[in-house]
């Protein structure tokens, strides 16, 4: 059975690579998720690139088919792992870092692409100076970052001060500050491959993923493009020119966007598989298996099965449930109430990302029932079943 290098773990990736015979050997940070009977070394942080190939030096591993990154902090790792060892895939780290640091993403796109300015922070930045540039309203976070990892808006010289305090602030490269867009948000999963768009699907976010790390509950569901067709000419336009002007190798990818009355917004571009339960509404959706498809590119095969463009029969979206803000539910509390096509609710289970204790996936064929599923499900969890 082929070895594939893993830099972090999932399980439902872990699952798919069972599936196709692959064993993966994991690459992971403290403290480690990994179940017993998985091969898996730990390191420091995951974008050492020179940690992490002495850790798979010296594990002594043997043959080695791939590698790939279950998260956004793995992607240069990954191809910098493929260029040292002679792997299949991706091995262009400098083409890699347009697709890491938001400033020299968002610098690289051309003129027609909408985007929010973006620059670096330098240390000793002070807030009026950026205040005055970007407005009194402006975004600040990593460079690098993921997931609203530290993601701040700030609106005073004290919520400035407060956000910094989060940041070793040593590097001149290493924060980021753009003004603040106040729209809704949208994301595009797709698959880029011979410099074209294969496949994609455009989804709607319930709230933003700041929102979320504050105590809403993230959701998210698939869009019907006949309900829409505007917003998707803008998208399959915003992502054929953002993609080919990246130099995008092939890959599975994940674009954020703003849909402002102007049109959409550029708002950063992930070169990964997309985060929570978006693989699975995708494949429920679509019968499109992004996981399949990361793990093709991966062992340098090109991806088969995609489908046409015909819209689908039913809408998927998920949710991300947490502990209400005040009370206690349990899945019983759930399912006497909603109809879900997944359910799973421990609320005595460890806390994950979001507030995570545990997800929900509901469909419908009609998208705006849908989301308003979606929305009566996460006021429900929010307040407790009120």
């Amino acid at each position: 059975m082929p070895t594939i290098l893993v830099l972090g773990y999932r399980g439902d990736l872990d699952q798919a690579l069972r599936i196709r015979g692959v064993e993966p050997f994991y690459i992971v940070q403290a403290p480690v998720h990994v179940p017993e009977h998985r091969k898996f070394i730990c390191v420091s942080d995951m974008e050492n690139a020179q940690e992490v190939l002495r850790a798979v030096l010296s594990a002594d591993i043997g043959d080695v088919a791939g590698a790939l990154t279950v998260h956004e902090m793995g992607v240069f790792t990954a191809a910098f792992l493929r260029r040292e060892l002679g792997l299949p895939g991706n091995a262009d780290t400098k083409a890699t870092l347009y697709f890491r640091d938001k400033y020299l993403q968002k610098s690289r796109l051309p003129p027609q692409v909408a985007r929010a300015r973006c620059r670096h922070v330098p240390r000793g930045t002070s807030y009026a100076d950026l205040a005055k540039e970007l407005g009194e309203v402006f975004v600040l976070k990593p460079a690098n970052g993921a997931g609203s990892l530290r993601t701040n808006i700030i609106r005073t010289a004290q919520e400035y001060e407060q956000a910094l305090e989060h940041f070793p602030w040593q590097s001149d490269v290493e924060i980021v500050a753009e003004p603040f867009i106040d729209a809704p948000e949208v994301y595009i999963d797709g698959i880029w491959q011979d410099g074209d768009l294969r496949w994609w699907s455009m989804n709607r976010d319930r709230i933003s993923p700041l929102s979320a790390v504050q105590g809403g509950v993230l959701a998210a569901h698939i869009m019907d493009s006949r309900r829409h067709p505007e917003l998707f000419r803008q998208g399959e336009a915003l992502a054929r020119q953002a993609l080919a002007s990246l130099d995008a190798p092939d890959c599975v990818f994940h674009l954020e966007m703003f849909d402002e009355e102007s049109g959409l917004t550029f708002g950063e571009c992930a070169m990964r598989l997309p985060g929570a339960l978006a693989p699975r509404v995708n494949k429920l959706t679509f019968g499109v298996d992004l996981f399949d498809a990361e793990i093709s590119l991966a062992l340098g095969e090109k991806i088969a099965g995609i489908p046409d463009g015909r819209a689908p029969d039913r809408f998927h979206g998920y949710l991300l449930l947490r502990r209400p803000r005040s009370g206690q539910l349990t899945q019983k509390d759930f399912e006497d109430n909603f109809v879900f096509d997944e359910l799973q609710y421990s609320p005595d289970a460890p806390i994950g990302p979001y507030g995570r204790v545990g997800e929900a996936i509901v469909s419908d064929q009609d998208e705006l029932k849908l989301q308003q599923t979606i929305e009566a499900i996460a006021h429900f969890n929010e307040t407790g079943g009120e």
